[in-house]
């Protein structure tokens, strides 16, 4: 179906119904129970194209990050790198204060000096609290220069209930995020770092003829896993952020403090993974993402008075993405609203209106609608004879 105005005199109607799936026969809804309890102190389930939350506990209580600070640190990497800053063949020394860092590590040599992009490696794979220290160094010469950069970036992000006071994790006053804070986190870097999001799904990474494998036991178990990242302290608790992509939707799942029974390190995480996996499974069986319309698609043209074009298309900025229960998709309706006295000129991507999608009565989304040509003021006689259409439209 495609809505237009007819009539130059017409101004009543700015209300219409947009099409947002094939005329088919619809499957029967599938009722979307609660999450069952997962064992984690807090939680968060989101859909990363549309941001929506599929299902959350405490989402916004703050916690210790341990090792999931690494995905900021390697945030402020990537940033460097997309400004071109750096390359991933730039070298960065090896100071003592990397050498000597404890935990998890990259086993490098003081002194040596190794590419960022094995820096990336050891950061993200064995974790290395030593290759955080050695990256945080070479791109803001100090640990606490860096530390400022990770703390900015998260105000940019939106990321209210985190702060940085380390590169890597370890146990420090005044460090926190939220399992929201995670996911929006982890969306940032799926969206903005694509051509480095491959790291995050690495299994494995030789260093120094040490063979180290990833703490993300989820890559191991799910095909559809290729990320992002796991922590783990006394204080902290097990925590993974992770990301898998099934049938074109893609979700982030967040588990923080997961309560687990004692066994040995690697079955530890096993055990987290299993944890992130139910997660995991709940969104993909009871949900599923859809694209509605396409960035400049037209889906309708509106009367411009005083225009040298009487009329524009409209539609999008962006692609418009709904997350809905499965089987709800052909119960979706949308709604476009605009001015039926728009004026000229026009330029191209001004707001003129918006695209509201529902189901069941509640909004699912509502994203502006844009003019995707420009329309300037038009001669003489095309004004006045507007004026006089537009007069007598009102009568």
């Amino acid at each position: 179906m495609r809505l237009a105005f007819r009539s130059l005199i017409v101004l009543a109607a700015c209300l219409f119904s947009l099409p947002v799936f094939a005329a088919t026969p619809a499957p029967l809804p599938v009722p979307v129970p609660p999450m069952s309890p997962i064992g984690a102190k807090s939680y968060v389930l989101m859909d990363y194209r549309t941001g929506q939350i599929l299902a959350e506990k405490d989402p916004d209580e703050r916690r210790a990050p341990a090792s999931t600070t690494k995905l900021m640190t390697a945030y402020v990497v990537f940033q460097d790198l997309k400004a071109g800053r750096i390359k991933l063949d730039t070298k960065f020394h090896v100071s003592d204060k990397a050498w000597r860092q404890g935990g998890s590590r990259m086993f490098l040599n003081p002194g040596s000096s190794v590419t960022v992009n094995d820096l990336l490696q050891g950061l993200l794979i064995p974790s290395g609290n030593d290759a955080a220290v050695a990256l945080a160094q070479g791109v803001a010469g100090t640990t606490g220069a860096f530390v400022s950069l990770m703390n900015a970036y998260a105000k940019q992000l939106g990321l209210t209930d985190t702060h940085y006071s380390d590169v890597n994790g370890l146990p420090k006053p005044d460090l926190y995020t939220s399992a929201m804070d995670l996911a929006k986190l982890s969306r940032a870097i799926i969206a903005q770092f694509p051509e480095y999001y491959h790291y995050f799904a690495e299994k494995s990474f030789t260093w120094n003829n040490i063979k180290q494998y990833n703490y993300n036991k989820l890559l191991w178990r799910d095909p559809s896993v290729d990320g992002l990242k796991t922590g783990y302290t006394s204080e902290a608790g097990y925590i993974l952020a992770s990301s898998a992509e099934r049938n074109g939707t893609r979700l982030i799942a967040v588990v923080m403090g997961v309560n687990l029974p004692k066994a040995s390190s690697e079955q530890n995480y096993i055990n987290l993974a299993r944890v992130s996996e139910a997660l995991l499974n709940y969104g993909f069986r009871f949900f599923a993402t859809h694209k509605l319309y396409s960035a400049g698609q037209a889906l309708n043209t509106v009367r411009v008075w005083g225009g040298a074009h009487e009329h524009v298309k409209l539609g999008l900025a962006q692609d418009l993405y709904v997350t809905v229960p499965s089987g709800q998709y052909h119960n979706l309706k949308a709604v476009m609203s605009l001015d039926p006295s728009l004026q000229a000129p026009v330029a191209q991507g001004q707001t003129v209106g918006d695209v509201k999608v529902t189901l069941a009565g509640k909004t699912v989304t509502q994203v502006p609608l844009v003019a995707l040509e420009a329309d300037p003021r038009g001669n003489l006689w095309q004004r006045v004879r507007d004026v006089v259409l537009k007069w007598f439209a009102h009568k």
